[in-house]
């Protein structure tokens, strides 16, 4: 520890020929300026943990990003946000290359004339302390702002260069199986989701039979479930023998569930809920108030701008077995009514067309909209043989059940790196100690 050094972000970015920059202010680049294909622009709400989130990502055309060519990021710069969770940043990876440091962003870049790896300082400036000091020298009290003096005077305990790879070498494998799980549960989600669609929306197996073929990926016994001819009715073709229903006849929303008062139990709040993907952060307990009450293979579908909008969305898997959950009084619980399989109301409220009847019937002042669980209720839809139900439920249960797993592991592996990174920082643990850890994990 004594031949680390001890020095500020500012320092380091300065000796080595780096610098701490904003992003373009608003005058240089407007709302219209976004384009829908082009160079992404990097905004607040991208900043992940350490990652860059494509999700919903701006962009910005060829030219405008010639003309904002001071901002373009590179590998090995990290993105912090100038307002809000200022204590937020992101490694800038490889794919990244050139793309926009946008409006609401900082940009941290170290040069070449001292060696210094960005992997490890952006495990550096996760560290709890580090982030604590930088939402506590943040300034304004409502809503936290970050600028390029205050990024400058973030004190850095620096270690060799080796030691730093070494270091990042350890966390950066945590995170790299992080993501790894992440992308898979994304695939795997994507793949419930396009089954839906192919099944209840698409109509790929009627119309596969109707040209007399048989549906692909489908064994025999399944497709005799689904009939052969589509009939016309109030939502279109459909398939002959299904009915138009409402959403409630094989839903229920916010099903009335027991808990004991004076108790504490599991809690998600509204931040919980992730944007994209089903697993919501782990639930912590509470003593037991006034709220929604949920249980595993319920939905949570977020009723209040701007999270609706935003996607706020979870499936419940993450409770002990036969424990009831409470959360936020915004949530709406989806609970489908047996046979339709609990993974249907999760993906139902992932579809495009649920959401957007869910985001249409919002009333309320301007900025506390809410969703009407009556006029949700009446979203038509159509309804097949319970058989189909069934089936479908026995092929999507074995993927989440996948992601389920990956993500407990992603938990495990959170809180190994989070229970590692200030101990490495502050050199408690050395290399080989640490390296055990991650074999365990």
């Amino acid at each position: 520890m004594s031949e680390w050094q001890k020095t500020t972000l500012g320092e380091l970015c300065e000796e080595s020929g780096g610098d701490i920059q904003t992003g373009p202010f608003g005058s240089q680049l407007h709302a219209a300026d976004y384009v829908p294909v082009g160079v992404p622009s990097i905004m607040p709400q991208n900043i992940g943990d350490n990652r860059i989130s494509t999700d919903g990502i701006a962009r910005i055309n060829s030219d405008d990003a010639k003309r904002l060519s001071r901002y373009l990021v590179k590998e090995g710069d990290i993105v912090y946000s100038r307002r809000g969770d200022v204590e937020r940043r992101a490694l800038i990876r490889k794919e990244q290359n050139g793309w926009l440091c946008g409006t609401g962003c900082l940009r941290v870049r170290f040069g070449s004339k001292k060696p210094i790896d960005p992997t490890f300082m952006s495990h550096y400036l996760g560290d709890p302390i580090i982030r604590a000091w930088i939402v506590q020298h943040a300034v304004g009290a409502t809503m936290p702002n970050l600028n390029t003096s205050i990024l400058s005077n973030v004190p850095v305990l620096l270690p060799s260069y080796n030691e730093q790879k070494a270091i990042a070498a350890i966390l950066g494998a945590l995170d790299d199986k992080i993501e790894l799980n992440r992308r898979m549960n994304a695939t795997l989600e994507a793949m419930a989701r396009a089954l839906f669609k192919s099944w209840f929306v698409d109509f790929d197996p009627v119309r596969a039979k109707m040209e007399g073929k048989q549906p692909f990926g489908m064994d025999s016994e399944t497709a005799a479930l689904f009939p052969s001819r589509l009939v016309s009715s109030e939502l279109g073709d459909i398939p002959e023998g299904w009915d138009v229903g409402a959403v409630t006849d094989i839903v229920e929303l916010n099903p009335s569930t027991a808990i004991q008062k004076d108790t504490t139990a599991p809690y998600l709040d509204m931040a919980a809920l992730p944007v994209v993907g089903s697993w919501p952060d782990a639930p912590s307990q509470r003593a037991v108030s006034s709220g929604s009450r949920f249980k595993n293979g319920d939905t949570l579908l977020a009723r209040i701008t701007p999270c609706l909008e935003n996607g706020k969305t979870a499936f419940v898997s993450c409770l002990p077995d036969d424990v009831v959950g409470w959360g936020s009084t915004e949530f709406i619980i989806l609970r489908p009514r047996p046979p339709v399989p609990s993974e249907y109301g999760y993906i139902l409220a992932r579809f495009d067309s649920f959401r957007s009847h869910a985001i249409q019937s919002m009333t309320g002042t301007s900025g506390r909209q809410r969703v009407q669980v009556e006029s949700l209720g009446r979203y038509q839809l159509p309804i097949p043989d319970k058989n189909i139900f069934i089936e479908f439920g026995k092929q999507v249960a074995p993927l989440f059940e996948k992601i389920q797993c990956n993500a407990k592991e992603n938990e495990d592996l959170s809180n190994t790196r989070d229970y590692l990174l200030p101990k490495l920082i502050s050199g408690d643990i050395r290399i080989p100690d640490a390296e055990k850890f991650v074999e365990a994990a």
